[in-house]
C-alpha cells in the first residue's frame, strides 16, 4: 500500500491568503482539519505522518452491526455483539484460581451478566462502572439470567445515550445495520482523543481530501487473472465497508498485494541468482558416491532418495544450489546431506558442514568418519574447544585439501579457516545461526552450492513466507521399522508411577531420559533444577542405577564426555536440560520424561520426543505437568495426538502465531507484513506467488513498460518493508 514517507502540500494562493491546499497522498497528516501539533505528534509515535500512513492504518477489527442484538432478544448458545452501558462491576475471591470478575451490562431491553475467570486483575482496572462497552462472546442462560464468559469487548466513547453537536451517537449509530471499523488504539491515543471514533472521522475528512489507490499497483491482466477489486476501492471498503462481501474482497486484495510484493522479492533475487551468478558444475557422481550407496545397511526410503534426486539435479545445474532440507525428527536427512557430500568428492572438490552445538557437530563427525574413512574420505572437526595443536593441523589439511569433508561448529567461519577447493556448503538447523553467520560460510568459496537443513518442519505458509527464494525438499517418511513414540500426558501427582514404569524398561535393557527446563533454582519459577533433581535421584529413587547429568552450563568436553558413556551404555539414566533436544542419536533409549511439560514450547516438545524412538524397541515419551493453563493444555493435548511433526508446527502456528516461531533473525518478510496472516492466508499466498514467478520469469528485470507501476511501487513500498529478507 502507501509507505511513502515524503511530505509535502500544494497550497495555491490568492491575493496573499491561502485559499485552497490540494491534498495528496504524501501531504502530512498537519494539514488535515482537526490535527493539531499534539495530535500529529501522538499520530507520528503509530507511524502517521502522512495521508497515505492514515489510508494504512487498517482496522483491526469490525463490529457487525446487522449481528448485534439487544440484550432482551438474546437466544442461549448464540454467538452475538451486544452494546450497553456498565451498571455495576464486582470482584470476587483473592487467592489466584479462585478469583473471577463480574460486571453488569444494561440496555433498554434487559441486563447481561459478564464474567472473567482469567486475567482478573487487569479486567477489573479495565472495565469500570458508567462506561459503554460492546462486547462480543457465545450467549448462555443461568435460569433467566443471560451472561458471558469471557467476551470480547470494546470501550465506546462515554456519551453512548447523548447527542453530541447535533450528531448521531455511537449508539445510533450501531443500530443502523452498518459495520462499524474499530481502529488499534493506544493508551496515549485515547488520552489526546483518537479513539476509534475520532479516527473514523479522521479517515473519512482524509478521504474527503484525497483518493487513496488511485494509482494502481497491479497490471490490469492481474486484476483480471486473480479476480481481484481496484485498489481505490479496496480502500473505501476497508475503512467504509458496504457490505460483508464487499469488505471480503478489500481484505482479500490487500493481502493478496501484500503477499505479491513479499514474493516478487524472492522471485527477483531466484532469478539473479540464476542468471548472473555462475557455480562450480558437478558433472558426474563416482565411486565414492556408489560405495556410500553399498555400504548403507538399510535401503534409503523414497523421501529421501526423491531429495537426493533433487539436490543432484541442482548441483549439475551449473547455478548455485540454495536448497532447504526439511525433515521431520529422525526422518534422516543427514544421510541424504552425506550423499551430496559423496558427490562432491566425486567431482574434487570439498564440503564443509556446520552444526549449532559441539555435541551435534562431534555426533556428526563421528558419524560421517564411520562412513566416510572406508571410502578413503577424510574427514576433520573443526571446533572452538580443540587445542591448538589438533586445531593447526585440521586447518592445515584443509587449506592443502587433504581434508575432503570439515564438520564443526561456528569456529569454521573464524578468519584463519581457509579451503582448498570448497563446493558445498551444509548448515544444519540452520535456523539457530543468524543470518550473517550463515553467510559468512558461504564466502569461504565463490558462489558454493547451499544445503540448509532443519529438523524443526516449519509450516507451509512459513516456509514460503520466510524461505521464498528457496527450493524446498521434504522428508516425510520415517526409515521402515521405526515404531511411531507413544505419548502419554500425566499430572505430576502420578510421577512415581511414571518412574516405575522407567526403572521397569531400564531392567529390560533400555535407557532413558527425563529432562527438566532449568539448571538452577530461579525465584520466579517453583521448578525443581537438573542438577539438585539429579542430586536427589541419584542419592534416593534410582540409587541404584548409573545416572548422567547433562546441562548447558557444562564444558563442552565434559558434555561429550557425559554423551559417549550414555551412548556406550554406561550410564541408564541421563538427567539434562535441552541440550539434548537436537540430533542426540541413541538408539537404546526408549523412555523420555519431560518434567513441567508445561512450561516448553510445542516445536521444542517434539524435538525432545524424538531422543526416543530411534531404535527397534517401543517408545515413551511422558509429559508430566503441574499447573496447566488452556494454551498448555493445547500444546500438549497436540503432543498427544499426533507424532506428525509437520502438522504439529501447524498447529504451533495457530497457538504462538507465526512472528514467534523463527524468531527476527529468520523472519525475512513477515516482519514487513501489515495485513496478510500466514497462519490462515496459504491459498492466497499461493497464488500470489504463482503470479510473481510468473511476472519475473516473463519481464526479469521488469523493464517493460506495461510493469513499470509494479516496479516502482515495489521499489518505493516493499523493498525496505522486505529488507531483512534481502541479505539471504
Amino acid at each position: 500500500m502507501n509507505g511513502n514517507k515524503i511530505v509535502k502540500a500544494e497550497i495555491y494562493k490568492n491575493s496573499n491568503r491561502v485559499t485552497t491546499i490540494k491534498m495528496t497522498g504524501t501531504t502530512a497528516i498537519t494539514y488535515l482539519k482537526g490535527v493539531g501539533s499534539r495530535k500529529a505528534s501522538i499520530l507520528g509515535e503509530a507511524g502517521i505522518l502522512t495521508l497515505d500512513d492514515l489510508f494504512d492504518y487498517f482496522p483491526r477489527r469490525y463490529l457487525d452491526r446487522c449481528a448485534m442484538k439487544s440484550i432482551g432478544a438474546l437466544a442461549d448458545g448464540e454467538t452475538v455483539t451486544v452494546v450497553g452501558t456498565v451498571i455495576k462491576t464486582q470482584l470476587d475471591g483473592e487467592s489466584p484460581g479462585r478469583a473471577r470478575f463480574k460486571a453488569w451490562l444494561g440496555d433498554r431491553t434487559g441486563v447481561l451478566e459478564l464474567t472473567w475467570f482469567r486475567g482478573v486483575r487487569f479486567f477489573s482496572r479495565s472495565v469500570v462502572q458508567g462506561e459503554s462497552l460492546a462486547v462480543y462472546g457465545k450467549v448462555s442462560y443461568f435460569g433467566h439470567h443471560a451472561q458471558m464468559q469471557h467476551p470480547d469487548f470494546d470501550r465506546l466513547s462515554p456519551d453512548l445515550l447523548e447527542m453530541r453537536n447535533g450528531e448521531s451517537s455511537d449508539l445510533e449509530l450501531y443500530n443502523t445495520g452498518k459495520i462499524i471499523p474499530l481502529y488499534p488504539t493506544s493508551e496515549a491515543m485515547k488520552q489526546a482523543g483518537l479513539g476509534s471514533k475520532p479516527l473514523r472521522a479522521l479517515v473519512a475528512r482524509a478521504f474527503e481530501a484525497s483518493t487513496p489507490g488511485k494509482d494502481e499497483n497491479l497490471t490490469p491482466s492481474m486484476l483480471a487473472d486473480n479476480n481481484l477489486m481496484p485498489l481505490d476501492e479496496a480502500y473505501r471498503e476497508i475503512h467504509f465497508p458496504s457490505s460483508h462481501h464487499q469488505l471480503a474482497r478489500a481484505r482479500y486484495r490487500m493481502k493478496w498485494t501484500e503477499l505479491f510484493y513479499a514474493q516478487l522479492l524472492f522471485a527477483l533475487r531466484h532469478s539473479e541468482i540464476r542468471r548472473n551468478r555462475a557455480a562450480v558444475q558437478f558433472t558426474h557422481s563416482g565411486q565414492v558416491t556408489q560405495k556410500l550407496y553399498a555400504s548403507l545397511p538399510y535401503e534409503l526410503t523414497e523421501g529421501q532418495k526423491t531429495a537426493i534426486r533433487e539436490i543432484y539435479r541442482d548441483l549439475r545445474s551449473g547455478s548455485p544450489m540454495n536448497r532447504l532440507l526439511q525433515g521431520d525428527v529422525g526422518s534422516g536427512k543427514t544421510i541424504v546431506a552425506m550423499f551430496a557430500m559423496a558427490l562432491a568428492a566425486d567431482n574434487g572438490l570439498q564440503s564443509a558442514f556446520m552444526a549449532p552445538t559441539e555435541i551435534l557437530a562431534v555426533q556428526h563427525y563421528l558419524v560421517m568418519k564411520r562412513f566416510f574413512n572406508p571410502l578413503g574420505m577424510q574427514v576433520g572437526l573443526v571446533t572452538g574447544r580443540q587445542g591448538k595443536k589438533e586445531r593447526q593441523a585440521v586447518l592445515a589439511a584443509l587449506s592443502s585439501g587433504e581434508l575432503h569433508i570439515a564438520v564443526g561448529t561456528h569456529a569454521m567461519i573464524e578468519p584463519g579457516v581457509s579451503y582448498s577447493s570448497l563446493g558445498l556448503v551444509i548448515i544444519d538447523e540452520q535456523h539457530r545461526f543468524g543470518v550473517l553467520q550463515r553467510k559468512a560460510l558461504q564466502e569461504k568459496a565463490i558462489h558454493p552450492h547451499v544445503l540448509l537443513m532443519t529438523a524443526t518442519p516449519i509450516p507451509r505458509t512459513l516456509t514460503m513466507g520466510v524461505f521464498g527464494d528457496l527450493d524446498v525438499s521434504l522428508i516425510r517418511q520415517m526409515p521402515a521399522g521405526r515404531i511411531p513414540v507413544r505419548t502419554i500426558l500425566r499430572p505430576e501427582q502420578e510421577k512415581p508411577k511414571v518412574y516405575n514404569f522407567l526403572r521397569a524398561e531400564i531392567a529390560e535393557g533400555r535407557q532413558a531420559y527425563i529432562v527438566y527446563p532449568l539448571v538452577e533454582e530461579s525465584e520466579k519459577m517453583d521448578l525443581k533444577a537438573a542438577v539438585e533433581s539429579y542430586q536427589e535421584l541419584s542419592a534416593t529413587v534410582f540409587s541404584d542405577l548409573r545416572l548422567g547429568l547433562i546441562h548447558g552450563q557444562m564444558t563442552p568436553d565434559e558434555k561429550e564426555s557425559v554423551m559417549e558413556r550414555f551412548r556406550s551404555g554406561e550410564i541408564d539414566l541421563l538427567v539434562g536440560t535441552t541440550v539434548i533436544e537436537v540430533g542426540v542419536d541413541v538408539p537404546n533409549a526408549a523412555v523420555m520424561v519431560i518434567e513441567h511439560a508445561e512450561r516448553f514450547g510445542l516445536a521444542q516438545l517434539h524435538q525432545l520426543r524424538g531422543r526416543v524412538g530411534r531404535g527397534a524397541h517401543r517408545s515413551t515419551c511422558f509429559l508430566l505437568y503441574a499447573k496447566m493453563s488452556a494454551e498448555g493444555r493445547e500444546r500438549l493435548g497436540a503432543m498427544e495426538s499426533t507424532t506428525d511433526g509437520f502438522l504439529i508446527s501447524e498447529i504451533d502456528a495457530k497457538i504462538r502465531g507465526t512472528g514467534n516461531i523463527l524468531g527476527k533473525e529468520q523472519s525475512g518478510t513477515l516482519s514487513g507484513l501489515r495485513v496478510a496472516d500466514l497462519t490462515e492466508d496459504f491459498d492466497i499466498m499461493q497464488s500470489a506467488r504463482a503470479a510473481a514467478f510468473r511476472l519475473v520469469e516473463e519481464d526479469c528485470q521488469l523493464r517493460d513498460a506495461k510493469h513499470r507501476h509494479v516496479r516502482e511501487c515495489y521499489l518505493h513500498h516493499y523493498h525496505d518493508r522486505f529488507a531483512l529478507a534481502d541479505i539471504g
